[in-house]
């Protein structure tokens, strides 16, 4: 992993200024006259996102101004690390906002370490270095660190290709992160999943040629409060003999987003050593097509008994969490979230930025919007619907997989999990994307860990 973008004081750092749109035409008026004229000539009124280099007598650089028009919006600097002229940067004054300075600067922090970010493990020739940043006074550094390597983490697994990032690699990188902190892992492979009661887990990743295996990492003292992480860990999704269509097959190296997100934010916990007693279960497969695939039809078997008739191998996701929240549910834990890649569903209603969350638990509901909210990592909640219910039952089994319906797919989705969860568990259901599809400043196509820092505020909250 990179090193982040951030630097002690360098005295030849060039001068940053945030300033915001109401708060510009009072600052314009303290600079000199060629700076006021150099703003002039390039249209600058502080409107969010705007920046303007201006010089010095010798052509160099004297400083940036970056407008933050209402300082709403807390990506702003996301983009400077990669366009401004190489070099290091500096924070010399944020002008219009009284209270919040060092929110502001913690922002401009990360966002700037998030915009740095590239994924050039296949390029001949690697980017240009990012420019640095000077660390900003006053600001919660272990905070920017923790999120930037978690989500850098996280970025890194999304990306890779599924040919270097199948079930095998992505064990690894679970036990390089274990290694690293001192956790504990066992891996439950191949035929050992039916032998150890993982029926389901089997039975989605049995047809690839890389066997299909459960990582469970834990973490902290036995006497802590347990808090389990479950992702979804699907390498590649083929559909399998429900194949894709090929616009739908292109992305599929993200389907183990859930898993890259809870081995990130896993990672940030560790490092902050929080006290609690950390779970990470990822059930980690492919969904391939060859002879002993599942089948369309198929009653799969289940650790905590509910049995399963496949509906759709598409729907494999759910499935495979069947067994692994099972797993999860029998320590009892204080808080278990699980975090998927799961419906299609989910993104038509809420597109690719919010995450759908899903509890019991309007408490917890309400902590994770908030702490959503205050991170700059927005959750949307979606009813947990009992009457949809009935869009996924079987007649030969406890349990369909996909139902009839195409109506609430995110929602039948949530309540199939909820199946597998012990009713007295605190339990939490993310339906993310994990990609950007687009470029965003901070948030470059690709990759990206959804809902982490909300998790993380949640977590560091409940059990400080």
């Amino acid at each position: 992993m990179s090193p982040l973008p951030l630097v002690d004081p360098d005295p030849k750092a060039t001068p940053l200024t945030l300033v915001t749109d109401k708060a510009f035409g009072a600052w314009r008026d303290t600079q000199g006259d060629a700076v006021k004229a150099w703003l002039s000539t390039n249209d600058f009124s502080g409107k969010a996102g705007e920046v303007c280099l201006t010089p010095l007598e010798d052509g160099a650089v004297g400083q940036v101004v970056v407008g933050i028009g209402d300082g709403a919006d807390k990506w702003v600097a996301g983009r400077l690390a990669r366009s401004l002229p190489e070099g290091t940067y500096c924070l010399e004054q944020i002008t219009g906002i009284e209270d919040e300075k060092a929110q502001v600067s913690t922002w401009l922090a990360l966002s700037w370490c998030l915009g740095a970010y590239t994924f050039d493990r296949y390029k001949s020739e690697s980017p240009t270095n990012p420019s640095k940043l000077v660390w900003p006074e006053d600001i919660d550094r272990a905070y920017v660190e923790g999120a930037a390597q978690a989500t850098t983490l996280t970025r890194d697994l999304i990306n890779t290709p599924a040919e270097d990032m199948g079930p095998a690699a992505l064990a690894a990188a679970a036990e390089e992160l274990a290694d690293t902190h001192g956790a504990a892992i066992n891996i439950v492979l191949g035929d050992d999943l039916l032998s150890e009661n993982f029926p389901a887990i089997h039975a989605v990743g049995r047809a690839a040629d890389v066997a299909p295996r459960l990582i469970d990492l834990t973490w902290g003292k036995a006497d802590a409060p347990k808090v389990t992480l479950v992702g979804k860990g699907v390498c590649f999704d083929s559909g399998g003999l429900n194949i894709k269509p090929t616009n739908g097959m292109r992305w599929m190296k993200k389907d183990m987003g859930g898993g890259a997100t809870v081995l990130g934010l896993a990672d940030w916990i560790m490092r902050a050593k929080l006290s609690v007693r950390l779970r990470v279960l990822v059930p980690a497969v492919e969904n391939a097509i060859s002879g002993n695939a599942f089948r369309p039809g198929d009653v799969v078997p289940t650790r905590k008994g509910p049995t399963i008739e496949v509906g759709n191998t598409d729907a494999e996701g759910r499935v495979v969490l069947a067994d692994a929240l099972a797993l999860a549910c029998e320590e009892s834990p204080s808080l278990l979230i699980d975090c998927a890649t799961l419906t299609g569903a989910a993104r038509v209603a809420l597109g690719p930025d919010l995450p759908a969350l899903f509890t019991p638990d309007d408490s917890l509901a309400k902590e994770l919007m908030s702490a959503g909210m205050a991170n700059n990592d927005p959750l949307w909640r979606l009813p947990l619907w009992a009457g949809y219910r009935r869009l996924i039952e079987s007649k030969i089994a406890d349990v369909s997989n996909s139902g009839e319906s195409g109506f609430a797919g995110a929602i039948t989705a949530a309540l199939f999990l909820k199946t597998f969860v012990s009713e007295d568990t605190p339990w939490v259901h993310l339906d993310l994307f994990g990609w950007n599809p687009d470029d965003k400043p901070g948030r470059p196509m690709g990759g990206e860990a959804y809902a982490q820092r909300a998790i993380f505020e949640v977590i560091r909250n409940r059990f400080a």
